[in-house]
């Protein structure tokens, strides 16, 4: 949630961030519900500090005298009207905080100013592309591939989007989650096993409600609704939590099958693994002190990229520009590796930090040791790595004129052999 003092003291910053950032969001509403509520509060404050006195004035006064009679009955009429007035208050500050929902974080000075991807700007490229010879195809297209990863017969069992791995394609799997959860550890980063569904608070604390609910597949009696990544299940661990400032910065890692209903993709996207409802992913996520975020930002992509590096996979690093820049976040980054059977890049990870948006949302602060003052923590999260396009990567990129696709040095002892396929 944004920093209400800026709504307040700053409107024209958050006016241009919402511009910027292509949102609906009408802030002139959201001001109008936060100066009603605020004055409300003021009444009712009034009001019971009256009460206050006139409880007062009555303990000096002798029980059944005149004077003591008419501020009984000044008495039930302030507590009748400061009643319905608190009735009133409760009603401004839920429409107030429903409004105050839809803003959107404030992009950090240093994102690039555009209104679509194309204003995305390249921070950095690792590995040469490799040149595509006659044996390249896209990973859909090896005649092996339906062998190990059968959508067909996920799409009977399910629907679109959901297929099965099989054989050499699920050990792929769990060997590339083993190398990232393993890697992320020697990083630094504490294992967590997080539930995969999570309650209403929990998706509007990190910010998927309201601004992604279309995208979330959820259950109706319970209203659970199943991560679209672990980030969410794994930033709320802190909700409603003070920690100490010496206790920060804080990692944790985690593996979760991701759930996205992805509406409107259609078309290339979304051949082969390019795009899934199901998908496995380690997400990486930091709580750390407002005077660190930005280094702890450029940490984390370094954490993705290395991974990247040990796989063997030439890849690029966008800096995204405003309107490609999420609701949430103040900065991002995105990794995308090269799939040479597709001649195009494929997003892997995003890095991203939110500054006190999540934290404000989720009531996750720290202490300061010297001041004793407490503040919201600044959250930061990343895909360490997101799987199926790692794998399409793996398998374009890697596939042998003989037809097999080599297991890059750093894998093989998670998949336990060199090669996979014919």
């Amino acid at each position: 949630m944004i920093d209400p003092r800026l709504l307040r003291e700053q409107p024209d910053l958050v006016r241009t961030a919402i511009r910027a950032k292509g949102s609906d969001c009408d802030l002139d509403a959201v001001l109008a519900a936060d100066a009603a509520w605020r004055a409300k509060t003021a009444e009712v404050e009034r009001m019971r500090s009256q009460q206050k006195a006139a409880n007062t004035d009555m303990a000096k006064l002798p029980k059944g005298s005149p004077e003591f009679i008419a501020k009984v009955q000044e008495m039930k009429a302030v507590s009748a009207q400061l009643k319905t007035e608190e009735a009133a208050l409760k009603d401004l500050e839920a429409k107030w905080h429903a409004l105050a929902l839809t803003v959107p974080n404030v992009p950090h000075a240093s994102v690039p100013v555009a209104p679509d991807p194309s204003g995305n700007v390249t921070h950095a490229t690792w590995g040469e592309l490799p040149a595509k010879a006659p044996h390249h195809r896209a990973h859909w297209e090896i005649p092996w591939f339906p062998q190990v990863i059968d959508f067909a017969r996920g799409s009977k069992v399910t629907g679109a989007g959901f297929p099965f791995y099989v054989g050499d394609g699920a050990r792929l799997a769990r060997a590339l989650i083993q190398f990232f959860l393993e890697e992320a550890g020697q990083a630094g980063y504490v294992e967590v096993s997080p539930p995969i569904f999570v309650n209403q608070a929990s998706a509007t604390a990190t910010g998927q409600l309201p601004d992604k609910e279309g995208q979330m597949y959820q259950t109706v009696e319970d209203t659970l609704f199943a991560v679209p990544t672990a980030e969410v299940p794994l930033t709320n661990f802190f909700r409603d939590e003070i920690l100490e400032a010496a206790a920060l910065p804080v990692y944790r890692c985690a593996y979760t099958p991701c759930f996205r209903r992805e509406a409107g993709s259609y078309g290339k996207d979304v051949r082969g693994l390019n795009r899934l409802h199901q998908f496995d992913k380690v997400e990486l996520v930091k709580w750390v002190h407002p005077s660190t975020s930005y280094d702890e930002l450029e940490k984390l992509r370094g954490d993705a990229e290395r991974l990247l590096q040990k796989l063997e996979l030439p890849y690029r690093v966008l800096l995204m520009c405003t309107g490609d820049l999420g609701f949430t976040q103040t900065k991002k980054y995105d990794l995308e590796v090269w799939a040479v059977g597709q001649q195009r890049w494929l997003e892997v990870s995003s890095c991203s930090n939110f500054e006190a948006f999540q934290a404000r949302r989720a009531q996750i602060r720290y202490r300061d040791a010297a001041t004793n003052k407490v503040e919201p923590v600044h959250t930061l999260n990343g895909s360490g790595l997101a799987l199926p396009r790692v794998m399409v990567a793996l398998l374009e990129n890697n596939l042998q004129p003989d037809g097999r696709v080599r297991i890059p040095a750093a894998l093989r002892p998670w998949f336990g052999k060199e090669f996979l396929g014919a």
